[in-house]
């Protein structure tokens, strides 16, 4: 099950307390105090993990809580550290504090780490307050409590390629062919009901991320169909690949074009600056070329064309896909020396 949006509730351990005693020892004419100080309260780390691409552990169990430091003891004995709590989440989370609506992290590259709760400092005992001209003190401190907060957690997935388009276009069928992703594929509308990932591999060593959106259609702004639930997920992909049923069986594949594209931009201006990738899909249908043809006049764009069933066009389409990664790869790394 695919679970984008979780909230959760941290707490840092607390402290442990402070000791009071005092040192008795057959043989030792002159005891002291010998309270050892508390351990501190483990804290609370969300860690990016590569291979999870889902919130649904963390939609399941609530509250996350760090151990407690131990109590400090006799004999100078100090109480042990409690243990962090290491709380894996899918890259590309984003971390918001419920209360305030703070981006706290952004957490992107796999095993980055982020504090979201500190653990709680551990009470001297009454060791350490001795002194020359006071030796015997009796005084011992707390342990203070860990932090807690309510987490607010939304996942963007990242991918090199988001598909786009309306339902039934093909994009689950495409994702298929291309990679080893097996989405639930049928001849009616919305099949896809949560994004789909799928990892691309081509000869020498090249690879990229795919992933499936589900089918958008006109008014998805304001929650026709599925919605803009899942239009964050493209937010993170390199490229658009918008991809259209040339033949619907319905309506005007360029006014199908130009709906989507109204509902990307009314979503964000983010998503329409991304590099696009026209391709027009289902060419083994009859009527397919002669549509291809004026699709393409009416839009002026370079179009691309495929029958994700047949398999025609799936090569040189790839081939452009990767060009289009591989330059976006290298404008990120150059912006990043």
């Amino acid at each position: 099950m695919f679970i984008d949006e979780a909230e959760i509730h941290v707490r840092g351990g607390d402290g442990g307390d402070g000791c009071a005693s005092f040192r008795r020892e057959k043989f030792v004419p002159h005891g002291g105090p010998d309270g050892g100080n508390g351990g501190d309260g483990g804290s609370v780390y969300l860690v990016a993990t590569e291979g999870l691409d889902t919130l649904l552990d963390l939609k399941g169990r609530h509250h996350w809580h760090a151990e407690r430091g131990r109590h400090g003891q006799g004999k100078n004995m100090h109480g042990r550290r409690g243990q962090d709590l290491r709380v894996k989440v899918p890259p590309g989370t984003l971390v918001y504090d419920n209360e305030t609506g703070i981006l706290i992290k952004d957490l992107v590259e796999p095993d980055q780490p982020v504090r979201v709760a500190s653990g709680g400092k551990g009470g001297h005992g009454n060791k350490t307050f001795a002194t020359p001209t006071h030796q015997a003190p009796r005084h011992k401190e707390a342990g203070l409590p860990g932090e807690e907060r309510t987490l607010r957690l939304e996942l963007k997935l990242i991918a090199d390629i988001g598909l786009v388009g309306r339902p039934n276009a093909g994009k689950s069928t495409l994702l298929s062919r291309l990679s080893h992703a097996r989405p639930k594929i049928a001849d009616y509308p919305f099949t896809t009901l949560e994004p789909q990932l799928g990892i691309v591999e081509m000869s020498g060593f090249r690879r990229f991320v795919m992933a499936d959106l589900p089918g958008l259609i006109e008014g998805a702004h304001e929650g026709r169909g599925l919605g803009d639930a899942f239009l964050r997920h493209i937010e993170r992909t390199r490229i658009v690949v918008h991809l259209v049923d040339i033949v619907p069986s319905e309506g005007d594949p360029a006014e199908h074009y130009q709906a989507i594209r109204g509902e990307l931009t009314k979503y964000s201006e983010v998503l329409t600056e991304k590099p696009e990738l026209i391709v027009a899909n289902k060419m083994d249908l009859t009527g397919s070329e002669e549509a291809a043809r004026a699709f393409q006049e009416e839009l002026g764009k370079e179009i691309m064309t495929i029958s994700a069933v047949t398999g025609r066009g799936l090569d040189p389409l790839l081939e452009r896909i990767w060009a289009l990664v591989d330059t976006a790869r290298q404008q990120v790394e150059a912006s990043d020396e």
